[in-house]
């Protein structure tokens, strides 16, 4: 009798894990399937998927406290990318993140590092270019070193630009931007002005030649290192501001020129839909078409999940479920591809309670996946 009942609690178990396939991003359906059916029976693990799917990571502090980590541990993420700056940018400090958040149960799937990203002086060739390349390189070997796979990098020369926050749904304060408005880029505690926010009008030409010099010094380093370099998009992707072109990283044939230009498989995409739907008709391909263009060229290897009211020239950032973008369908695009990267909430609205928006976002993110995964 006893022998039946612990058969019965074995079987039950596997069940249940196999029932948690989507609501769980490192238990089951969401992951690579690899660890967790292990212990399952052999009558189960034949019937279920071969491929590895896509994860949701959590944007984490790199010092979190222990409430931080049972916030994520609860919300059954197990996987999240942090930032730091240059003076933490070290293999010491990498591994010791690393080290940190594996303890708990977490991987850290990227670590990007703001002195090394939307840089001026690398998109505009301005004095000590090439002691920041060196920089960028030293940043990545140090995390190949740590065992850390992925950073995003983005090629803006003159910051994020916004405008002043508005609400959204039931009162929240979100990001918006006009570009009527717009007045001003900022990057890391950096304030680029307009109208001209490096004294003169720089061409395109100019902006494609700093990238290429950029990513053939970094490209080959990033194969060496086994790290990933996923690119994000300008935010916002308007033709030029403040004189600066966003020729390269604000449309989809730019894109498709830069992952050329760099010819690796260590370089590809940060793809955020927020500036994807920001852009809208300017960006030459529709979200849609752009996750199947570069996700079946394997160039996609990180997502960013944000919704927003409308196109430029004015839009405001708001929940996933109440934007004109179509959330679901992006999954269903990303698993008609096999994305296997991981796909993170951006720019969450702010709700009542200082950890709701998140909650709800992530939350509602694991529900759309399990129904992603579960129709095959």
């Amino acid at each position: 009798m006893k022998d039946n009942r612990r058969e019965f609690i074995k079987k039950s178990s596997a069940l249940a894990a196999l029932s948690l396939a989507g609501l769980s991003t490192g238990k089951a359906g969401v992951t690579s399937m690899a660890g967790t059916y292990d212990n399952l029976s052999e009558g189960l693990s034949k019937t279920l998927p071969s491929k590895p799917l896509m994860k949701i990571a959590y944007q984490s502090r790199p010092e979190p406290t222990e409430d931080e980590i049972r916030f994520i541990q609860q919300m059954g993420v197990d996987h999240v990318v942090l930032w730091t700056n240059a003076e933490k940018s070290s293999y010491e400090y990498y591994n010791s993140r690393r080290q940190m958040y594996q303890a708990a149960g977490i991987k850290v799937f990227g670590f990007g590092n703001i002195d090394v990203h939307n840089q001026d002086t690398i998109v505009l060739n301005l004095p000590g270019r090439d002691a920041k390349i060196e920089e960028y390189k030293n940043h990545l070997r140090n995390l190949g070193k740590a065992g850390i796979p992925y950073t995003t990098y983005a090629h803006m020369g003159n910051g994020i630009w916004s405008t002043d926050r508005e609400p959204t749904r039931g009162g929240a304060s979100a990001r918006g931007f006009n570009l009527e408005e717009a007045e001003e880029g900022l990057w890391a505690g950096k304030v680029y002005k307009a109208p001209l926010t490096h004294g003169r009008i720089y061409t395109k030409e100019e902006i494609w030649d700093n990238y290429e010099y950029f990513i053939k010094a970094v490209a080959p380093v990033a194969e060496e290192a086994n790290v990933r370099i996923g690119i994000h998009p300008d935010d916002p992707p308007v033709p030029e501001l403040g004189g600066v072109p966003r020729c390269i990283f604000s449309n989809f044939d730019g894109y498709k020129r830069a992952m050329e230009i760099a010819d690796s498989p260590n370089v590809g995409i940060c793809l955020c839909v927020g500036c994807w739907l920001e852009g809208g008709k300017l960006m030459g391909k529709d979200v849609f078409e752009t996750i199947k263009y570069f996700g079946e060229r394997k160039k996609i290897f990180k997502v960013h999940l944000r919704n927003i009211s409308q196109p430029l020239p004015h839009f405001v950032e708001t929940f996933m479920d109440d934007g004109y973008g179509d959330i679901y369908k992006v999954l269903k695009s990303l698993k008609e591809v096999d994305f296997d990267g991981v796909i993170i909430a951006d720019h969450i609205p702010r709700m009542v309670g200082s950890k709701t928006g998140t909650a709800f976002t992530i939350g509602y993110m694991k529900g759309l996946l399990e129904r992603v995964i579960a129709e095959g």
